[in-house]
């Protein structure tokens, strides 16, 4: 594996994901192939994508689309495994950037998946940031925000989410601003990955 390279200035940039399903010994498995950084997934292409034709295409068994989505932190650090594997779809180039267990087809909110993707995520300190803490104390950092459910969610509409949130019991949402730069770091882990009901993405913190 090859020098880990870093990418910055990512805060605020669009993209989409097309999760490729297989069924596999532990559940479903996606493959997920990512726009960001070839462009910045056009509204007209991506609205055009059909699951089940591109599954059909792909020799998959299902197909899921995940976006458009910003990214929040500044940077990303990953060493690539290998060569770069792209693929089109509808007319977006797409890389290989991921691998998902799925805890279900469609994975509920507030629903831990596994995802293999070797990156370290870079949030810098002054940066607010907006975070989920579970019954158990756990941290978990708001990665990307979503227009899934919201097509006009913005990152203004952020500070003020735990209002419009269905949070399960126990759970609760905060901003706050980094005094220090945070890292959260799954070079040799899997990260934890969950959605709230809005769709947003949260990885669990690992300081």
């Amino acid at each position: 594996m090859s020098a880990p390279e870093q990418v910055t200035g990512l805060s605020g940039k669009r993209y989409g994901e097309v999760l490729l399903v297989t069924p596999g010994e532990a559940g479903p498995q996606a493959t997920v192939y990512n726009s960001f950084p070839l462009n910045e997934c056009p509204d007209e292409l991506w609205s055009a994508l059909d699951p089940q034709a591109l599954a059909t295409e792909h020799g998959a068994a299902a197909a899921l689309l995940n976006g458009p989505r910003y990214w929040l932190m500044n940077g990303i650090a990953k060493a690539a495994p290998g060569p770069s594997v792209t693929k089109n779809f509808g007319g977006i180039e797409m890389q290989q950037q991921a691998t998902v267990l799925l805890s279900s087809m469609d994975p509920a909110p507030y629903t831990v998946n596994q995802v293999s993707r070797n990156a370290v995520f870079i949030f810098d300190a002054g940066e607010e940031i907006y975070e989920l803490q579970d019954p158990k104390g756990k941290r978990w950092v708001m990665q990307t925000w979503s227009q899934i459910v919201d097509p006009n969610l913005s990152r203004a509409d952020l500070p003020k989410l735990a209002d419009r949130l269905d949070l399960p019991a126990g759970w609760s949402y905060h901003t706050r601003v980094l005094t220090s730069e945070l890292r959260v770091d799954t070079t040799s882990r899997a990260a934890k990955v969950l959605q709230d009901d809005l769709t947003n993405s949260y990885s669990q913190a690992t300081d």
